[in-house]
């Protein structure tokens, strides 16, 4: 007989061409024996287990050879089977270990389960259970039927019989019939209560691995009144995902696979107990027809039918939902802040015994609605047990979970655990959605409990929830200083058809402070000036409102779109503040966050700020103007600047915004930072500012009446921007304009005081206030006259340098015409009247450079001067006196005079100085030209103090002024006698 064994060398057919595969293989076989084929068979008296192991095989050439062992089993029995060693030396790719093809060549072994005779020439025909190589053995196998068969194949050189070896046993297949079984199924079964009431049901090859393409069933059917209990104990399948789209169990409540399903299970599952909900139970097991990749062994478990499982009327008559496959869990569903009530089971009799339920209570979570469950006990009866202490409730018990476990969450941490008759709290609520009570009935029976359950919106607002559940929320500034409120269920969606309440409750001696950090609240219309006012805001809004101790309100504003108001803060002496939130029945959005502040009282005009009036027009700016303003000090929640502006009754007030740069913007993020608000009269709403304007923009507002008010708040997030600037002027709309000014594009009257005042009174676009108005004449020039008389002294003096120059060049020629009276001393005194007069010449040549220059820098200088006096004499003329102008003369003419007299001293004392000499007329001639010459120096060294007094001194070279200060001042003896000798 030809082997059964195929040999698969590097290929990749798919799964679904396995048997073709198989085919060619076996009909290409180069050589197939029967030498090593071995057959294990069940005989009556015959040994019922034993051994196997790999033949001992010598094939030198290499050639491929194949054996096949067969298993079969006896009537009513099944083939189990395990490999004990497993050392295959095929190559194994990925695949080998789970035998999934393509895998191993040179040597391998193919398994088949599904054997129904003991004609092994029909292997081809059956299903096959997978190709293993390498050290890792296959999983136990149990036979579907009746036989096991194993085809191994090599082509090494030799075989020994330890390459593999087992154990294999021929079992009770009665195990497996779990009832009557269908016809030509090999695994459904219908189980029927009045036959077997309890057993066993497992996998059809339970625990081998499973085989592939099976379809599975098992229907439990019960008498009336009673339930099924279904409990695997052990259960692995191949796990695809939480769906399981390839193995499966899948248990139906009811009698065939057309009732409602309980629940689709794979993977590996522990403590899966399951319930009918009435008597009919059905199971379905199916593995995908697909080569085998895994070696899952199945499930088992056991099955019972009782009339003692818990009764289900304590759900449906409460109008609870029981939870399909569970014996008495039940869920409630809100319907929108409904009402009812949950009991125990078995209620009002005495409960059963050993029984734990669990009740899941949901109340409304979507985008439009969020509900929390409220519990309030009317009957509570649950024994409390024998132990004493904190944990007494050792027998029965209900515990509460108020965060909502789910079934697959963790139960031990509970919220309350409560047992006894007067244990129960007063009523709880839940911390969200959902609520989860479990009720263990232990050993002991009692009377049970009887709850009411009330579903409530939840709003997720933080501070004092009104006592009736409404969306009214008060925060009180005895309570505490400061803290956070929200829209409902921010940052999710707010609830439909919503009208929320927030109220601050300062006291006399406080103000409260509200910053929004996040504002979207839905709207249809957007207003480029910001999405705030009542003919703006028609669908989701907010208001805010000052709330007197009077009980009057006044509305701050009306604020929606996605920009946030700007921070709020309430009116001196105010009770407080009042925030509305109002929602339709449309879309909803995240809504807003923001901050309240409790803070003592400041003054009527804020932190800066004051009253205005008995003015006709002034100039209004934001704190530290030009410079940014600054945000509030540290902890400080806001700084404010309030600024009232009356005028005259029967006159409004103009406001035009020159400058306006203020962190925010009203289209798009508002101005939750810092805003400017503007009430054009008493009793109307602010208008709200922040932003940049534009230099080409035109800002300009009027009042309502002769009153203003403008109040700058920054928040405590502000960074600061440079701020505002802002003219207001009185004015009034009345064209006869009597006594006044009429603005002629405007049309405003102002008064005519404040015509050519260098300000735009009559508006941002007309300036007809500012025109025709008289230029003053320019300005006379006061310094020309005196500039002039100081040029010419300046001139003169000059003159009188030039003549000494020229007088002291020509001494020396004088002196030598007289050589021959005094030829002793001719070379010492010649040298040093020479010397002297190469200093005079050389003074000269740089007080004519400096002079010149003095008088470049004293005409600059004045022109510098002049150009002062203008500028001033623009904001206020000035005219010197007659006195003034003869003063600048007077110093010209004391110069000279001063001079002159410096002249003659000099004179005196050089006469007074010389040492006696005989009479002669040509030394009384050279005394007198020495005496002139130092006049002249002293002269120049005059021009040289007025050029120091024209504001040169700092020119003048140190060696000119020694030079100069040495000429006019040696009168000794000895320079005399030097300088008459040279020249003589």
């Amino acid at each position: 007989m030809a082997s059964a064994l195929w040999h698969a060398s590097g290929s990749s057919f798919a799964a679904s061409h396995a048997p073709v595969f198989l085919l060619l293989l076996l009909l290409l076989q180069p050589r197939a024996t029967t030498e090593c084929d071995q057959r294990f068979i069940s005989i009556p008296d015959g040994p019922q287990n034993g051994t196997f192991h790999a033949p001992n095989l010598i094939n030198p050439e290499g050639e491929s050879r194949q054996c096949v062992y067969t298993f079969l089993a006896g009537p009513h029995q099944r083939v189990e089977l395990v490999f004990s060693t497993f050392g295959l030396r095929g190559s194994p790719p990925d695949g080998a270990a789970v035998g999934e093809l393509p895998a191993c060549v040179h040597e391998y072994m193919d398994v088949y389960t599904e054997i129904r005779t003991d004609n092994t020439s029909k292997l081809i025909e059956t299903p096959f259970g997978g190709r293993y190589c390498g050290p890792i053995p296959p999983r136990k196998r149990v036979s579907l039927y009746q036989g096991i068969a194993l085809s191994f194949y090599t082509d090494k050189n030799v075989t020994l019989p330890t390459l593999f070896d087992g154990r294999y046993a021929f079992i009770n297949a009665s195990e497996y019939e779990i009832g009557t079984p269908a016809p030509s199924l090999p695994c459904s079964f219908t189980v029927n209560a009045d036959v077997k009431r309890t057993g066993n049901i497992l996998s059809p090859t339970y625990p081998g691995t499973y085989p592939k393409d099976l379809v599975c069933s098992y229907q439990f059917i019960g008498q009336p009144r009673q339930r099924v209990r279904l409990e695997f104990r052990d259960f692995d399948l191949f796990f695809g995902g939480p769906h399981c789209p390839f193995d499966y169990v899948k248990v139906y409540d009811g009698i065939n696979n057309t009732s409602a399903v309980i629940g689709t299970y794979c993977g590996q599952q522990r403590n899966l107990v399951l319930y009918s909900s009435e008597s009919s139970l059905f199971v379905l097991f199916v593995t995908l027809q697909r080569t085998a990749n895994t070696q899952n062994r199945g499930f088992r478990g056991i099955f019972e039918f009782s009339e003692s499982f818990v009764k289900l009327d304590f759900i449906t008559n409460y109008g609870g939902e029981h939870i399909r496959g569970t014996e008495c869990d039940q869920k409630i569903l809100s319907k929108k802040e409904s009402v009812g009530n949950v009991v125990s089971p078995n209620f009002p009799y005495p409960y059963i015994p050993k029984v734990v339920c669990r009740y899941f209570i949901y109340g409304m979570q979507d985008s439009q609605h969020l509900e929390r469950v409220r519990l309030e006990f009317s009957v509570f009866v649950i024994p409390k047990g024998e132990a004493k202490g904190e944990s007494s409730c050792t027998d029965g018990y209900l515990k509460l979970y108020l965060k909502g476990q789910e079934a697959s969450d963790s139960y031990d941490k509970f919220d309350y655990e409560l047992c006894g008759k007067d244990s129960n709290p007063e009523h709880v609520v839940s911390d969200g959605p959902r609520l989860v009570m479990v009720f263990s009935s232990g050993e002991q029976q009692g009377r049970g409990f009887k709850a009411k359950y009330t579903f409530e919106t939840e709003y997720r607002i933080p501070g004092t929830a009104a006592p009736d559940g409404s969306c009214t929320f008060t925060y009180r500034s005895v309570s505490r200083k400061r803290g956070e409120f929200n829209s409902p269920r921010y940052p999710s969606n707010y609830p439909s058809d919503t009208n929320c309440t927030y109220l601050f409750l300062a006291t006399p001696n406080e103000q409260v402070t509200l910053v929004f950090d996040h504002f979207k609240v839905r709207t249809k219309n957007y207003n480029v000036s910001g999405h705030y006012g009542a003919e703006y805001c028609q669908d989701d809004w907010v208001e805010i409102y000052n709330m007197y101790r009077d009980d009057t309100e006044k509305l701050i504003g009306r604020y929606c779109g996605m920009t946030a108001p700007g921070p709020v803060e309430s009116t001196l002496g105010a009770l407080g503040v009042k925030v509305i939130l109002h929602t339709d029945s449309d879309l909803v959005y995240s809504g807003f966050k923001a901050r309240y502040t409790f803070e003592n009282a400041k003054s009527i005009f804020g932190d800066c700020g004051s009253n205005i009036s008995s003015l006709h027009y002034g100039l209004i700016t934001s704190p530290n103007f030009p410079n940014k303003y600054e945000a509030p000090p540290k902890n400080v929640a806001s700084k404010t600047c309030n600024w009232f502006i009356n005028v005259r009754p029967n006159h409004q007030i103009l406001l035009n915004f020159e400058l306006f740069s203020v962190e925010g913007e009203q289209s798009a993020r508002g101005c939750p930072a810092a805003v400017l608000r503007m009430w054009m009269s008493p009793h109307s709403t602010p208008l709200e500012l922040c932003g940049v304007k534009e230099p080409e923009e035109k800002w300009s507002h009027l009042s309502d009446d002769h009153n203003m008010r403008l109040s700058f708040l920054s928040a405590d997030k502000a960074v600061g921007q440079q701020g505002f600037q802002a003219v207001w002027t009185e004015v009034t709309q009345d064209s006869e304009c009597k006594g006044g000014f009429l603005c002629e594009r405007s049309g405003y009257c102002i008064d005519a005081s404040l015509k050519c005042n260098n300000i735009n009174n009559c508006g941002p676009e007309d300036n007809s206030d500012e025109e025709h108005c008289k230029v003053p004449p320019p300005p006379e020039n006061y310094y020309a006259l005196p500039a002039s008389i100081a040029c010419f002294s300046v001139l003169v003096l000059l003159l009188l340098c030039f003549l000494c120059h020229r007088r002291l060049r020509r001494r020396p020629s004088h002196g030598h015409h007289h050589h021959h009276h005094h030829e002793p001393h001719h070379h010492h005194h010649h040298h040093h009247g020479a010397a002297a007069a190469a200093h005079l010449d050389d003074l000269q040549q740089r007080v004519d450079e400096r002079t010149g220059r003095c008088f470049h820098h004293h005409h600059h200088h004045h022109h510098s001067l002049l150009h002062q006096q203008q500028q001033q004499q623009q904001q206020q003329p000035y005219r010197p006196s007659l006195q003034q102008t003869r003063g600048m003369h007077s110093t010209v003419d004391d110069d000279e005079d001063e001079l002159a007299d410096y002249r003659g001293g000099l004179s005196q004392q050089q006469q007074q100085q010389q040492q006696p000499s005989p009479p002669s007329d040509d030394s009384d001639e050279a005394e007198l030209e020495l005496v002139g010459d130092r006049a002249e120096v002293t002269g120049c060294m005059a021009t040289r103090e007025r050029i120091q007094g024209m504001g040169c001194s700092d020119e003048m070279d140190n060696d000119e002024e020694q030079l100069a200060e040495e000429l006019a001042s040696d009168s000794s003896p000895e320079s005399c006698n030097t300088v008459r000798g040279g020249m003589r």
